[in-house]
């Protein structure tokens, strides 16, 4: 049974249920467009990661303002963005197994789709599995730009990935990943500099590479919501993945923007509603957000007009407010919070509502929920 929406169209913000997801859709309009905006300035494309949101309808909104697709991590999230409309994305995400090789492969029959690699043997496999179906899958060789995670470490390694993969009858040589993750959350503005420059010269190097055996790099691919005011100032980089600025989190709020602000330059569209369930201990009070309804990898979520008060998630279903006399929350008061993190919370719920000027006026499901194989 599909768990019921917390709200209906037309009803007002305090009329939502609670623990609930909640996007303040103005703010929400204002960071597309900004990104939008930004991005053509710059002559790139934007290629937003579906990840954060899991839903086909705020990729369809991105796309309206000239994105040109959608990033997944998992076959089971672009399967889903692909049955809600989405004709062109890319796993950024290496897959070797035999099962999800045969569901990319059919997948690829029906949208655009291109693939990580950076091993030759799962690259033989993937071709394999598009041979079985007859399909053709852009194929993108991941290189390790500082992060140090995914992807091959040296250009040479590229170079003869490259090769491979144009020797393949059923893949196609689309050019590099140069994603640098851990370079989003680095917190000052000289911080993320360094390791972009790190990064470009590393594409740069393997391009050179690539170039002096004749073989094209239609496009790099990379870059994030925490770098996007470098990667943008960057050639190397054609197509930008930026995600979370769409809803925005408290942790990309602690990166220094410049000397005197904090943040990305996006706003903070994205909350969780929740309310106040318990006020019997003297000093504390309970909502009913706890660890099932916000994720603590990035530590706790900041309540929204009570930033000097810190918000512990204590259990399962329980979130408390140590208070002082100063500040006091009454039974039934309901809150809004800043989550940590806003990827792995929205993997938590069902349905994301839509709020205008203390309004309903849409409620998304999170199609791509628990997408995970």
């Amino acid at each position: 049974m599909a768990q019921r929406p917390p709200a209906k169209e037309g009803m007002s913000i305090d009329e939502i249920d609670t623990p609930a997801l909640v996007v303040d859709l103005d703010i929400y309009e204002r960071n597309l467009d900004k990104m939008a905006t930004m991005v053509k300035n710059a002559k790139k494309k934007l290629r937003p990661h579906a990840k954060m949101h899991k839903s086909p309808a705020v990729a369809l909104d991105q796309i309206k303002r000239g994105a040109v697709g959608v990033c997944c991590q998992k076959i089971s999230e672009a399967e889903i963005m692909v049955e809600g409309g989405i004709d062109d994305v890319l796993i950024t995400n290496e897959i070797v197994s035999t099962a999800k090789l045969a569901r990319v492969a059919k997948l690829a029959k029906i949208a655009k789709i291109g693939i990580c690699v950076d091993d030759a043997g799962a690259t033989r496999a993937l071709n394999h599995a598009c041979a079985i179906e007859d399909a053709h899958v852009r194929v993108l060789i991941e290189i390790d730009v500082g992060g140090h995670r995914c992807g091959v470490t040296s250009a040479e390694e590229a170079l003869e990935l490259a090769k491979l993969i144009k020797s393949l009858s059923h893949l196609h040589f689309g050019g590099l990943q140069a994603y640098h993750g851990s370079a989003q959350h680095k917190r000052t503005v000289q911080e993320r500099s360094d390791a972009v420059s790190g990064a470009a010269k590393i594409i740069r190097k393997t391009k050179d590479i690539l170039k002096s055996s004749n073989i094209d790099c239609d496009i790099v691919t990379g870059g994030g919501t925490g770098t996007f005011l470098h990667d943008i100032n960057y050639s190397e980089w054609d197509e930008l993945q930026c995600g979370s600025y769409a809803f925005m989190d408290a942790d990309y709020a602690k990166n220094k923007l410049n000397d005197d602000q904090f943040g990305t330059g996006f706003e903070h569209a994205f909350f969780i509603r929740t309310v106040i369930m318990s006020v019997c201990q003297p000093e504390i009070v309970v909502a009913d957000a706890g660890l099932k309804a916000i994720a603590s990898d990035s530590g706790n979520p900041t309540i929204v007009g009570h930033e000097g008060l810190t918000y512990r998630m204590t259990s399962d279903e329980h979130g408390c407010i140590t208070v002082s006399g100063k500040e006091r929350f009454t039974l039934g008061e309901k809150l809004m919070l800043i989550t940590g993190h806003c990827d792995p919370t929205i993997n938590l719920y069902d349905w994301i509502v839509g709020v205008r000027n203390g309004i309903v006026e849409k409620i998304w499901p999170v199609s791509a929920r628990g997408a995970l194989s």
